[in-house]
């Protein structure tokens, strides 16, 4: 877990790419079934780590998807999207584009330190 309070919690999710996941902390199916102050704290929250993703990473592209089929509880997938990973300009869960090959970026873990600061 990198983050978390009383409405929210992120977590990393493992790819090629800088790519985390905010979760509310009670499980709403549905982001209308959620309280408008989590509303507030969720979309607060999307936009500091998109900001903090596009100046940490400098990405071609932030995604910001939201399905949850499989997993029913709201969340929203942030994710920095470069030129030469492995799906660009395809979603990540769409067909691979080419060879996965090392992106040469910022340690992730750097990243987080800089989210973190953000976040206060």
């Amino acid at each position: 877990m990198i983050y978390k309070n009383d409405l929210i919690y992120i977590e990393k999710e493992q790819s090629q790419i800088p790519w985390i996941k905010i979760f509310t902390q009670y499980p709403y199916k549905e982001l209308s079934d959620c309280p408008s102050d989590l509303q507030r704290e969720l979309f607060d929250k999307i936009l500091l780590c998109e900001k903090a993703m596009i100046e940490f990473y400098k990405p071609e592209k932030i995604n910001i998807a939201s399905f949850a089929n499989y997993m029913p509880r709201v969340h929203f997938h942030i994710m920095a999207r470069f030129k030469d990973d492995a799906y660009f300009p395809e979603c990540m869960w769409g067909k691979q584009q080419r060879e996965m090959k090392d992106l040469k970026l910022p340690n992730f873990n750097d990243f987080v330190k800089f989210l973190l600061n953000i976040l206060k």
